[in-house]
């Protein structure tokens, strides 16, 4: 028999309503993984026992009444950047230690709506900022694959989680590759949805309008199915993206796709100098091939826009670190890359800041221009493995230690400036080296601004064509 770890969200959600597991059940095996592999893995900056017992009663209440909630039951923790009422927030900050939101986030709310059991706050890198996740106030989280490396950041206890077999979903954030680069780390699936699909309402703000909420699963279609539930917008949003012509982001995972136009691009955008593993070239030859042999055309495809244009993200990225609501008495509390971040951004003037937000939305005219000859972009999602615990994290040159994050993404941040969808999926797995254990290579999959559905639907089919692993070998 299938253990209850082994199930996707959908097939626990299937079992719960059919009354071969019960709520209860679920979230007592969640809870003895979370506290026994948890720290292993360093997937939680805390547990919400009582809160997460209150929602499985609830859940089970709701299944009584025929509530037909696609996720009820669900375990589900949610990043320790997002608010939940009541449980205290970090953003994996000393800074922030004793801040208690009020509300709820939006996202938390859909996540409720749709039956999920919140069972913790997951670990994240101060702010957000690296992708690496090594807060001071907690342990480093690291990929299941190869404990000794990082599981990313900066969504990394999220993607530890699930990758661990704690839970089969866990809600993210990507401001420039916070869910994808951890999904590539622990291979899983990972995707950053269009700017604007889902809302930061009701009470969250766009600002520069780079990330957005997600979540990590170890499939497709646990991906779609909390798409779905997290696309309802709010009120005063001013986005409005069209809907799956499917029906639902689950539905198109099952929609024919293609024959579509496929461009290859492996030359790093953002730092072109960087090294690329060859083990993330052979993830995007493999994706290669199995598109190919689908129908799909592939050819090469050109880098949309010379690496310097990507140079006023730092100021709109520094900007928003300045901007986090901690007073400057407060920074010798933060690592520093994090002070280093705020520094910069505290010497940004309007005018600069405003020029830096005109070049982002004049990249997205470039890159469309370059790549209207293609449905799809491949790539691979990270240049070389998850980095070994401390290896990247550099607190004696915090400027080294950014550049050293933008060799090791020089992929994934464009999709944030675009404000188009991208997805890692763990189509490869093979050692960084020879003597080290077997990894995932991530490749990743972007396509134009509202495509979700197209992306999905290719995803699902790869995975079709090319199931991966999913947990590591001795897990």
């Amino acid at each position: 028999m299938t253990e209850i770890h082994e199930l996707s969200a959908r097939g626990l959600a299937a079992a719960i309503r059919a009354g071969e597991v019960s709520t209860g059940e679920v979230l007592a095996h969640a809870w003895e993984r979370a506290e026994r592999i948890g720290p292993r893995v360093g997937a939680f900056v805390r547990l919400a026992p009582e809160l997460a017992q209150q929602q499985a009663d609830d859940a089970a209440a709701r299944l009584a009444a025929g509530d037909p909630a696609p996720l009820l039951g669900v375990p589900l923790p949610i990043k320790d950047l997002t608010m939940v009422a009541g449980v205290e927030m970090n953003a994996g900050s000393a800074a922030m230690r004793g801040f208690l939101p009020e509300v709820d986030d939006g996202v938390v709310t859909r996540f409720r709506e749709a039956g999920t059991v919140m069972i913790g706050k997951t670990s994240t890198p101060e702010m957000g900022l690296p992708p690496y996740t090594e807060p001071d106030i907690g342990p480093p989280a690291r990929t299941p694959w190869d404990p000794a490396r990082s599981a990313g950041g900066s969504s990394g206890g999220a993607a530890a989680a699930v990758a661990a077999g704690i839970v089969p979903i866990a809600h993210g954030s990507d401001g420039g590759g916070s869910i994808r680069i951890p999904a590539a780390a622990c291979g899983l699936v990972g995707l950053k949805p269009s700017r604007g699909r889902i809302s930061t309402g009701p009470v969250g703000v766009d600002g520069a309008a780079l990330a957005t909420h997600g979540v990590l699963t170890r499939d497709v279609r646990d991906t779609a199915i909390a798409l779905d539930a997290l696309a309802p917008g709010w009120p005063g949003d001013d986005r409005m993206l069209p809907a799956p012509a499917a029906g639902s982001f689950l539905a198109a995972c099952d929609a024919e796709v293609g024959p579509l136009r496929v461009g290859v691009l492996t030359t790093p955008i953002i730092t072109p100098e960087a090294p690329v593993h060859a083990e993330a070239l052979a993830a995007v030859e493999k994706a290669v091939a199995l598109l190919e042999a689908a129908g799909h055309t592939v050819a090469p495809a050109s880098v949309p826009f010379p690496a310097q244009e990507w140079r006023p993200f730092i100021d709109v990225w520094s900007v928003m670190a300045a901007s986090a609501p901690l007073p400057r008495e407060a920074d010798p509390l933060l690592v520093p890359l994090t002070r280093w971040m705020r520094e910069r951004g505290r010497s940004v003037d309007g005018v600069t800041y405003a020029n830096a937000i005109a070049a982002g939305q004049r990249l997205q005219r470039e890159a469309a221009a370059a790549w209207a000859d293609v449905d799809v972009i491949l790539s691979p999602t990270l240049a070389q493995p998850p980095p070994r615990i401390g290896e990247m994290r550099d607190d004696a040159d915090p400027e080294a230690d950014f550049w050293a994050q933008c060799a090791f993404t020089p992929w994934t941040s464009t999709w944030n400036i675009l404000g188009a969808p991208a997805i890692s999926l763990p189509l490869h797995h093979a050692p960084a080296d020879a003597d080290g254990p077997v990894l995932p290579w991530g490749v990743m999959l972007g396509a134009r601004t509202g495509r979700e559905d197209l992306l999905l639907g290719l995803a699902a089919a790869l995975e079709e064509a090319a199931p991966w692993p999913l947990a590591p070998p001795d897990a």
